[in-house]
């Protein structure tokens, strides 16, 4: 999960607290003084409510802690009611503004970064958010006791001191442009929480946070209200007027796509993002969609596409040669799905960071060539060349000549059909288990199925609930399983959680490849010390470039609008898109209730 962060870079010898901001390449919009982001209606009326369905999967929630591994937490609490130092924005993916911090100073050397924080900052409780709060916050995050991947997100800030009762500072290992942005985005909470229990057994105990909302009840369960908190301190803060407006933010579970559906046209829930094409290509109609009463709408933006894959564990034996992978990902014919089940709304997956200034196309160009010739010695010769292209069945190709592509690299790495399967030198048959928690996908996934049999493979699904899928994906108990990466404007230290070798074997971190390569490590340690947006996007063309080669992950598809279905009567919508949003998150946060919805 990608959190929103930043804060200005004080560069002056002499301590300065007049930083309002922070833009890691110093592109800031908003001047000091600033009343409210443009894209919010500041007048917004408070009240009413927004119910939704979450965009993940979970069938319920056990635990009101979202920072340990175990359990699932209910959607919506870290945004709701955790915040942090600083906070972005929807327009500027790489300027951050204060939140819980005033102002901000970074050192000269770019070794450390301090935040003096609001003196009105309150936890939901009444208390002062202080220094300590936050050298708590970071202590517990980089602790035994919470998820492994916050070690890895703060793995080179090497410590945090309270300077004063409001001032905190953070050390860093390494003049990284981006960890005062990191640091700046990292969630903060109260030390008072649990009463002093280990973190990991701090469970059902409300969470005492700085947010606007509180849930409802501490009751566990399935659906989860949060309610608006009218000693919110932040209220008038420019980063926060004009948001956050609803009283009441209700999450609802439905076990599968066909009761969500008819939920939303019951009028049981508001709000919904779509998914899967064909249901809306053919559920999206009807009176109520005549009328006015729930809008089918596509939401345009100007995100990077979103990486979604079928992804291979590569701690597997099987899956360790890279031909073995390239040549799974030969029998997948994507034009005949855009075709028959896609209702053609969809395009291919390029790369890893598709339809983005990131995307590598063609041979490289100068400027990668300058970051790629001092790493040759790690690169392998083949990213010098052009940059893969997922495999085509329109004419002239076809996926019967995919498969004898596949077959013969399959035969490289020396898997040969014998025997009624395809087998390796120990005589063991190719298997693959599918790990699946969508029901719906097996129809997707199933055209890859019959052609891999046709390689002498065979692949079985294992569809379980999410609960059963998470735990077993935290432990990477899979063989290949299905992926979606939101589209990133501003990426960085997410990186090294996503594609590091320090990852690679930590449970519950994002890394389900398993890559553990010093070639992805020193690309994405270029991205780490780009200095300016095009230093940035330039090391990321190189990342695409070689996770691309390594064939770690079998491209699917993207859809470059947001599909959702509202029911319009009880809101209305800023006049602004703004340019980078996530739709549910803009809905939460910027629409406000009509007359008909208090």
């Amino acid at each position: 999960m990608r959190v929103w962060l930043l804060l200005f870079l004080a560069l002056s010898a002499a301590p300065s607290w007049a930083a309002h901001a922070y833009a890691q390449f110093g592109d800031i919009k908003y001047p000091p003084g600033f009343t409210h982001f443009s894209y919010v209606n500041p007048d917004a009326p408070k009240g009413g409510e927004i119910r939704m369905v979450p965009p993940t999967r979970p069938t319920n929630f056990d635990k009101l802690n979202p920072f340990t591994l175990k359990g699932t937490a209910p959607s919506g609490i870290g945004s709701l009611m955790f915040e942090s130092l600083m906070t972005g924005n929807s327009e500027e993916p790489t300027t951050v503004y204060g939140l819980l911090a005033e102002d901000v100073e970074v050192a000269p050397d770019r070794l450390s970064a301090t935040f003096r924080l609001n003196p009105k900052a309150r936890f939901n409780d009444g208390s002062p958010v202080l220094a300590a709060d936050v050298v708590h916050s970071f202590n517990t995050l980089t602790g035994p006791l919470a998820a492994p991947q916050f070690r890895t997100i703060y793995a080179e800030v090497k410590k945090a001191t309270a300077t004063s009762e409001r001032v905190v500072r953070f050390d860093f290992a390494s003049p990284n442009r981006e960890l005062p942005l990191v640091i700046g985005g990292m969630a903060v909470f109260s030390r008072q929480w649990g009463g002093g229990k280990p973190f990991d057994q701090i469970v059902t105990e409300m969470p005492i946070g700085s947010g606007p909302y509180k849930p409802a009840s501490d009751r566990l369960g399935r659906d989860i209200t949060y309610v608006r908190r009218a000693d919110y301190w932040g209220a008038d803060l420019p980063v926060r007027k004009g948001l956050y407006n609803f009283d009441r933010v209700t999450f609802r579970v439905y076990l599968d796509e066909t009761a969500r559906f008819e939920g939303l046209k019951a009028g049981e829930f508001d709000f919904m993002r779509e998914f899967t094409s064909r249901n809306w290509a053919r559920q999206y109609k009807g009176k109520q969609f005549d009328s006015g009463e729930i809008v089918k709408r596509a939401f345009e933006n100007h995100n990077p596409g979103d990486f979604q894959g079928y992804v291979f564990n590569i701690r597997k034996d099987k899956f360790k040669d890279a031909r073995v992978r390239q040549a799974i990902g030969l029998a997948m014919d994507f034009e005949w799905l855009n075709r028959q089940l896609f209702y053609g709304i969809y395009t291919r997956v390029q790369g890893y960071f598709p339809n983005s200034e990131f995307h590598a196309e063609g041979l490289p160009k100068p400027d990668e060539l300058a970051l790629m010739e001092p790493l040759r010695g790690k690169l392998k010769p083949e990213v010098f060349g052009p940059a893969p292209q997922p495999p085509s069945t329109a004419p002239p190709d076809s996926l019967r000549e995919n498969l004898r592509k596949a077959r013969a690299l399959l035969e490289e790495a020396g898997w040969t059909y014998r025997d009624g399967a395809l087998r390796n030198a120990k005589n063991e048959a190719f298997t693959i288990e599918f790990l699946n928690d969508q029901p719906g996908l097996i129809r997707v996934v199933t055209p890859l199925q019959t052609a891999l049999r046709k390689l002498g493979i065979e692949m079985t699904f294992r569809t379980v609930d999410f609960s059963l899928s998470q735990q077993r994906m935290q432990n990477f108990d899979f063989e290949m399983t299905s992926l979606r990466l939101p589209g990133n404007s501003a990426p960085g230290g997410e990186l090294l959680e996503l594609f590091g070798s320090k990852a690679a074997d930590t449970p519950g971190s994002s890394n389900i490849w398993g890559i553990a390569d010093p070639a992805v490590d020193a690309v994405v340690g270029k991205v780490l010390a780009a200095t300016t947006r095009p230093e940035l996007a330039t090391a990321m063309r190189v990342l695409d470039r070689v996770l691309s080669n390594g064939y770690y992950s079998i491209p699917q598809y993207y859809g470059n609008a947001f599909l959702v279905g509202y029911r319009s009567a009880p809101f209305v919508l800023p006049p602004t898109l703004p340019p980078y949003y996530d739709a549910g998150d803009w809905a939460l946060t910027t629409w406000w209730a009509s007359p008909d919805n208090k």
